[in-house]
């Protein structure tokens, strides 16, 4: 049974998660300011942390950065804040995934499922990792895309974005960390390299560019590859 923190300071929020989160057998702790989530973290070893950044002692990415000190607990920020800078803030300190209140509960749920999925760890090293989607495989091993039974040509620069999407599956990545992996520290407001590049990637894996499956934009803030 997996366990989830919920750091959150509005009660009907919190009642509201605690109520969804039971009913799908998950453990559930609740905390209301910082001080008391690091505790309750420390104590219990959540598989899931749900974050507000609004606490009423101290910003959520101190929580984030508290946490990030010495866990890798999968970490979903549920916020008001709807400014680009302050999503990307949270990515940059350690969040895994950024939802915006309001926000469905089947959405988050999905999401929450999916966080914990990829900190099950996995056989094998991490350069071990094939991944498969329907209609290709990248072998991160070998540094190979296949697509149809056809090997597919990636320039080192598309390649090496592709590699980075792939080993955050299903995590937001943000705009600054690609281009920093991607091409480097002096690149960092270079966002349109990220449009050119991506474009590209579509263009050879998506079955209808226009309409991307996999490789998903999340204006602003960055980019997510979804199996």
């Amino acid at each position: 049974m997996s366990r989830v923190l919920v750091i959150e300071d509005e009660p009907q929020i919190v009642r509201a998660l605690v109520i969804n989160l039971r009913a799908r057998k998950y453990q559930v702790d609740a905390a209301h300011d910082g001080a008391t989530a690091l505790q309750l973290a420390a104590a219990h070893h959540p598989d899931v942390v749900l974050l507000d950044l609004g606490l009423p002692d101290m910003d959520g990415v101190e929580v984030i950065k508290g946490l990030r000190g010495w866990t890798r607990v999968p970490i979903i920020v549920l916020s008001a804040r709807h400014t680009s800078d302050e999503k990307v803030e949270a990515l940059d300190a350690g969040a895994d995934d950024y939802v915006t209140k309001p926000f469905g509960m089947d959405e988050l749920l999905a999401r929450l499922r999916a966080a914990i999925r990829r900190a099950e760890p996995t056989s094998g090293g991490e350069d071990d990792v094939v991944v498969e989607t329907a209609g290709f495989t990248v072998d991160l091993a070998a540094k190979r895309v296949n697509r149809g039974g056809e090997d597919v040509r990636l320039t080192p620069t598309e390649w090496h974005l592709l590699e980075v999407l792939v080993r955050n599956t299903g995590r937001l990545v943000s705009q600054k960390q690609l281009l920093q992996e991607v091409w480097g520290p002096s690149y960092e407001k270079e966002t349109n390299y990220l449009r050119v590049y991506m474009a590209q990637l579509r263009r050879k894996l998506e079955a209808d560019p226009s309409h991307p499956k996999h490789f998903i934009t999340e204006p602003g803030m960055g980019y997510r590859f979804e199996r």
